[in-house]
């Protein structure tokens, strides 16, 4: 027991600093092929803070743990939002006045949408993996065009990414970390998926229920350390975009890879319950940030909200 929980923090150790680690350098090796750093920013960076997960997802598919992986990407999404902005906002309150988190949260429903459409038959089938995957494609497109067109418009959001960037470094530097963290992030994974397929099985509860909780919550700690720094030196922007990225991406790779890879069946109190929750809270989150006549703001008592029902939602599982 204590050897699987040993391993599920060595993994996550592990797995966050190799991601880390890759996500520089592949940042710097594309700044310096002549990269925009606004394209590697929306691109690069944004799928780097969702690294971990993928990872996992498609560690745990390929080792018959698809539960895992879907646990994974759905429990991801409630602790980004219920844990992550709920803690930020108590360190102090958001402010959020960015034209592209605006249109970013109707494509946050609507992937969300899609997802649990893909899933209503309780079955994550290959033709609903492909579909969510190409949603990858298509939202990094928009998303970039969507930069382009914005970048001299002073969108708070895109000053705070491209200044969040990660230092120049040599080419020769760049690729051999390039290579540790491709090494790393796969073994890591694997550690962190054997810790809790172990768990799951000396508790006799399923790997969705351990994605969903322990393996989620470890893998959104990166979210967490970047909004809170974020939000203490102002990138009040930067904080929220990173939760709401990195849960569009949860949704179209992370949960489309696992499709993919081993189409599976899905216990009904996924959808009606977990997937549920996730629409609540991203439901609140619009409501709290999007600011309908003027900037949005989530104070400190709204983040008290948000990190209470992160706690009910793991004292109930």
């Amino acid at each position: 027991m204590l050897l699987n929980f040993a391993l599920i923090f060595i993994g996550i150790a592990l797995l966050v600093w190799s991601a880390d680690r890759f996500t520089d350098a592949a940042s710097a090796i594309a700044r310096n092929f002549g990269v925009s750093p606004l394209i590697v920013g929306l691109t690069i960076v944004a799928l780097g803070s969702s690294a971990p997960e993928i990872f996992v997802s498609v560690t745990a598919s390929l080792g018959n743990s698809p539960g895992l992986a879907i646990g994974n990407a759905i429990g991801s999404n409630i602790a980004n939002i219920a844990l992550v902005l709920g803690i930020t906002a108590l360190v102090a309150p958001l402010e959020v006045d960015s034209y592209i988190l605006r249109r970013e949260f109707p494509l946050l429903f609507a992937v969300s949408f899609v997802a649990g459409v893909g899933i209503s038959d309780l079955y994550l089938n290959f033709i609903d993996g492909v579909i969510l995957v190409s949603g990858m494609f298509v939202y990094l497109f928009w998303l970039i065009r969507l930069g382009l067109r914005s970048k001299n418009t002073n969108d708070l959001m895109l000053e705070e990414m491209v200044e969040e960037l990660p230092e120049v470094m040599p080419n020769k530097k760049a690729y051999f970390w390039l290579i540790v963290g491709l090494v790393i992030l796969p073994i890591s994974s694997q550690i962190l998926v054997n810790g809790a397929t172990g768990i799951a099985l000396s508790f006799g509860v399923s790997d969705f229920t351990i994605g969903l909780t322990i393996v989620a919550l470890g893998t959104s700690l990166p979210e967490l350390a970047a909004s809170v720094a974020g939000v203490l030196k102002g990138e009040h922007e930067l904080a929220i975009g990173n939760v709401i990225g990195s849960n569009i991406f949860n949704l179209l790779i992370v949960l489309g890879l696992a499709g993919i890879i081993r189409p599976t069946p899905i216990h009904a109190s996924v959808l009606y319950s977990d997937y549920l929750l996730m629409m609540f809270l991203t439901f609140v989150m619009f409501i709290m940030a999007y600011g309908f006549k003027g900037p949005g703001r989530i104070s400190r008592l709204e983040g008290g909200v948000l990190f209470a029902i992160y706690v009910g939602f793991l004292v109930t599982q």
